[in-house]
């Protein structure tokens, strides 16, 4: 939701004229008027930064469910906020976009029960505690996670873009990709990005043993702790294929989700999941690190289409760990 801040200084913030002797009722109409134009400033501005927060990395956070700043800094906090989206507005122009992207609302509170989607359930799913496989998260929010794979390009416009348009966006990474330059994604990574497990090596996974896909996802774990200090807790399966060894095996490796997708957007068409073949509250959406040698564009083109799209349904981008 794009808001625009109107500057409008209350009352309070700008004292009241000197008279000489008010009459008593004057005065005490003059400060209830005061105290109610701090009050409305104060909501006014607290429900600005609810509906203009995103991620860590987009700069300034929503307040909703802390305390509103008192009266005197209203004025400068509304600033703030002006100034963010009018860098909003710019970056937009500048990276070609038809329209500025839509901000996300603030994460929720209380995180949805995310669950395997129905079908997608292997044997001991729900008894053994296996990481649920899921196409979409559970919300009301005209909102969509963006996640891209593997690793192979290494744009550095692309990097500039989505760090420009504040647009939060989770990474998968397989080994075999990425072991020509870690710094790339270290960089990724010191700007807020999540960086996941997307095997070693990008192998068909149920066509290997337990012990073989063992190998390829905890593999995949000790270079992500390495490179990056953390072992992730999301893991996406190869081309989407997985078995009950392949979600047992990640258990063992310290993974607690396995998201897929509902959508996959390419520099020049999209494909769906879905039989209405359009987007919804929550979707996944898929996409690759691919440059001109794979597509006829580059990574950049291809963002520019997917934020075309969503913000022309009425969609924000969400940061996907948000909701987990």
């Amino acid at each position: 939701m794009r808001t625009v801040v109107q500057n409008d200084k209350s009352r309070a913030s700008r004292g009241v004229s000197r008279v000489s002797r008010p009459a008593p009722r004057r005065a005490r109409r003059r400060a209830l008027r005061r105290r109610a134009a701090a009050a409305t400033a104060v909501l006014a501005v607290t429900a600005l930064a609810a509906g203009c927060a995103q991620d860590d990395t987009a700069g300034v956070r929503g307040a909703s469910g802390q305390q509103a700043p008192p009266a005197r800094a209203l004025d400068g906090y509304a600033a703030e906020l002006r100034a963010a989206q009018a860098a909003r507005v710019a970056a937009a122009k500048r990276w070609e976009l038809k329209k500025v992207p839509l901000t996300a609302p603030s994460a929720p509170a209380k995180k949805p029960r995310i669950k395997a989607r129905e079908g997608f359930e292997v044997d001991g799913q729900e008894t053994d505690g296996l990481p649920p496989v899921f196409t979409t998260v559970p919300t009301k929010e005209k909102v969509v996670f963006l996640t891209i794979d593997d690793g192979a390009e290494k744009d550095p416009a692309f990097l500039k873009m989505m760090s420009e348009l504040k647009i939060p966006y989770t990474v998968f990474l397989t080994d075999e990709e990425i072991k020509d330059d870690y710094g790339y994604f270290k960089k990724m990574q010191a700007r807020g990005v999540t960086l996941n497990n997307h095997t070693l090596s990008h192998p068909y996974l149920p066509a290997l043993s337990y012990k073989e896909q063992k190998r390829e996802i905890c593999g995949m774990q000790d270079v992500m702790e390495k490179h990056y200090g953390k072992r992730p807790v999301l893991f996406r399966p190869p081309f989407g294929n997985y078995n009950g060894d392949t979600l047992r095996a990640a258990k063992s490796c310290g993974i607690k989700y396995a998201p897929i997708w509902s959508e996959e957007v390419y520099v020049d068409h999209w494909e769906y999941r879905e039989w209405d073949q359009d987007l919804h509250p929550g979707d996944i959406v898929l996409t690759h690190f691919r440059g001109t040698e794979d597509w006829d564009g580059s990574m950049t083109d291809m963002v520019r289409r997917f934020l075309d799209r969503i913000t022309a349904d009425g969609y924000a981008v969400a940061r996907l760990e948000d909701y987990l």
